[in-house]
């Protein structure tokens, strides 16, 4: 019994703090985990090896963590010593690496932690200590700042593919190449008056290894996240934050805990392995109920001049093809932030819109609305009556939300909460609403609140209780509607991460291509795990108008904004005609036939970047699902992530058979246009 006690204690004291290794001031340290491998030299530069198969450097080694000093960059701190602990935490099992240096006055502490769950990562946090007499200012402080040297040229391609996580007016792909000249900045405050935020995460690929970087705070960081190719010979990346913080002598100041990965193909592992890590820490898994999954067909294309006799006009038709959600847009309220109902549409208020809820549900659909929380128009009575909702800036003026013409509320302010909390209650409990369209890309970020009634305890503090506002909208709603579809849709916009739990449908968000279509699924798939509700958006916005199989094939919710009769919209674009009627009731069919958005997403098979052509695949019970892409595409494609056995291949859009083939591994030969949809069968 005694002998128990006792290798019991040794192996708790192991998973503490407990010093394993120390050293004296060692010239340089080589941190190795399973999957990478960062060497230290003697001044704390650093340079990342990937260790799949052969060892590949990924960049020389160069000064990767360092602070701002009163305007001065400080690279070099000499290294002095080198301590290895054994640590268990949040993230798991690992062993924690903790290399100090000095520069004159100041102290550089540096904590590598390598967990066993996460082979390919490692985990980092830097405090800074003032040696000195005299108070210093930290400007900002800089981790991760790795340069990626080109691999081979690939003809054709750019040298490198990367992930942008921030949020432009412009609406840039969140998946870029990298050439020569290129830079994005990648800060996640705001970009523009209403366009801000994102996920902390940047990537960096070329076609044999990748490097991806972030931080883990459970709220979101005013960071930049810059990805730069100066010249043909590398690109660089890192994790950036202006402190402006006054340092005494003898205290020490923190970075945020980051990480840096490695990885072979895109960027799928990486967003991955940051959304487990993230979980762990204490961001809540998604959940998704089945109603997310289902349909949609939307009433905008008849935009905000739409008639109720339009919207339920089409109601039928919709049910006919198979939809399974009636979504009410924009044009049903006098204003944002008033959300009263327009008398034209609704002439006896409140009843008239139960009744419309009622006939939606007797029609055999789920009723969703629109509505954009967060803004409130000039002139409205919201804004007359407590014009100290507002959020403000540093000088005393109004946030503008340009696309709205409205300003910001500031949702860290108590009351702005429970104002809307009453909206949520009044839509879902007094209308009868099973889901809500939540819209706007000013809802992806806030700037910082100097608003004094509010009594924020740093400005930050709106910025950084965002996800807090969205919680009590998600749990508002499950808890009147517990099936409720509560969906974001930030317009185009990249997604912000600490959001996203608080939603059970992403969207693809006003794509402005089939592309953009494909990707956000991939990224969202990674993010929000791979069986996320993630819809596609109206099918009208891909190319051409009608490219079901953008959706369908990446595991995306179909959805349309088909107006009907032919003529009854404006747009004909939107017209529901005989020959679209056709080809929209396949594809629902399709869809409802396969379901691949509850799917198993393999985002981690192919390349999005630099294999070609295109390729998605996902695993449905013990079937393999792949998706082709191309303008036009003549020879071998590559069928990954089978099992050791015979499957028969057949395009499930067509009914073509491509006979049998063996996995794990299998290559057969397609000649197709757009797009080749395939479904591996076990024999």
């Amino acid at each position: 019994m005694q002998y128990k006690k006792t290798a019991a204690l040794v192996a708790l004291l192991a998973m503490t703090a407990l010093v394993l290794f120390c050293t004296g001031a060692p010239e340089s340290v080589t941190i190795t985990h399973k999957k990478i491998q960062i060497r230290y030299d003697h001044l704390l530069h650093s340079e990342v090896i990937a260790l799949s198969g052969a060892s590949t450097a990924i960049g020389g080694i160069s000064a990767s963590e360092y602070p701002v000093i009163d305007g001065v960059a400080v690279t070099d701190f000499e290294l002095k010593t080198h301590n290895i602990a054994g640590v268990r935490d949040a993230l798991g099992q690992g062993k924690q690496h903790i290399l100090v240096g000095q520069a004159p006055g100041l102290e550089k502490k540096l904590t590598v932690t390598l967990y066993e769950d996460f082979p390919a990562a490692a985990v980092v946090q830097v405090t800074y200590t003032n040696t000195g007499t005299k108070t210093v200012q930290l400007d900002s402080w800089t981790n991760h700042h790795y340069s990626v040297k080109a691999g081979p040229a690939v003809s054709g391609q750019a040298p490198f593919w990367s992930y942008e996580p921030a949020t432009y007016e412009s609406r840039p792909d969140w998946f870029l190449p990298v050439k020569p000249g290129f830079s994005q900045e990648n800060f996640l405050g705001m970009n523009a008056s209403d366009y801000g935020g994102g996920t902390p995460v940047a990537d960096l690929w070329r076609p044999d290894i990748g490097l991806g970087i972030g931080h883990l705070e459970l709220v979101p960081k005013l960071v930049s996240l810059p990805v730069r190719m100066a010249d043909s010979l590398a690109a660089e990346l890192s994790i950036q934050y202006k402190a402006d913080k006054p340092l005494p002598p003898g205290e020490s100041y923190s970075t945020f805990t980051t990480f840096v990965m490695v990885h072979q193909g895109d960027c799928f592992t990486t967003l991955a392995a940051y959304r487990e890590m993230m979980i762990r820490r204490g961001i809540p898994a998604n959940k998704y109920p089945d109603t997310a999954y289902e349909p949609q067909w939307c009433a905008w294309g008849y935009e905000r001049k739409f008639t109720m006799d339009q919207v339920v006009n089409t109601l039928p038709k919709a049910k006919e093809l198979g939809y399974q959600w009636a979504v009410l847009d924009d044009g049903w309220q006098t204003a944002e932030g008033d959300w009263y109902l327009t008398k034209d549409k609704f002439p006896n208020g409140d009843a008239d819109m139960i009744a419309f809820v009622d006939r939606i549900k007797a029609g055999g659909l789920k009723p969703q609305l629109w509505w954009c929380p967060l803004a409130v128009d000039p002139g409205t009575d919201l804004l007359r009556d407590h014009p100290e909702y507002l959020l403000l800036n540093k000088d005393g003026s109004k946030q503008d939300i340009s696309w709205w013409d409205s300003y910001y509320l500031c949702p860290a302010y108590a009351p702005v909460v429970e104002f809307t909390r009453s909206q949520v209650v009044q839509i879902m409990q007094k209308w009868g609403y099973q889901g809500l369209k939540i819209d706007g890309q000013h809802l992806n970020a806030v700037p910082p609140c100097y608003n004094p009634a509010h009594h924020h305890a740093y400005p930050e503090e709106s910025c950084e209780k965002l996800p807090d506002f969205f919680k009590m909208i998600y749990e508002t709603a499950l808890g009147i509607y517990p099936e409720a579809v509560v969906e974001i849709c930030p317009c185009g916009t990249s997604y912000a991460f600490h959001t996203m739990p608080y939603m059970n449908q992403s969207v693809a968000s006003d794509p402005t291509s089939s592309w953009q279509t494909r990707l956000k699924g991939k990224a969202l798939k990674a993010l929000m795990g791979e069986n996320a509700a993630y819809y596609g958006d109206h099918v009208e916005l891909t190319d051409g108008g009608d490219d079901f199989a953008s959706q369908v094939g990446v595991g995306a919710v179909i959805g349309t904004k088909f107006t009907w009769p032919e003529g009854a919209a404006r747009r004909p674009r939107n017209d529901l005609t005989q020959a679209r009627e056709k080809e929209w009731k396949k594809w629902t069919d399709i869809y409802l036939e396969h379901m691949l958005s509850k799917g198993i997403y393999r985002g981690e098979l192919y390349d999005l970047g630099f294999d070609r052509p295109e390729t998605h695949a996902i695993a449905k019970e013990s079937r393999m699902y792949y998706a082709f892409y191309a303008d036009q595409y003549s020879g071998e494609v590559e069928l990954r992530g089978l099992e050791n056995k015979s499957y028969q291949i057949k395009d499930y859009v067509v009914g073509h058979s491509f006979g049998s083939v063996r996995g794990p591994k299998a290559k057969i030969k397609v000649d197709f246009h757009n797009h080749l949809l395939l479904m591996a069968t076990p024999e």
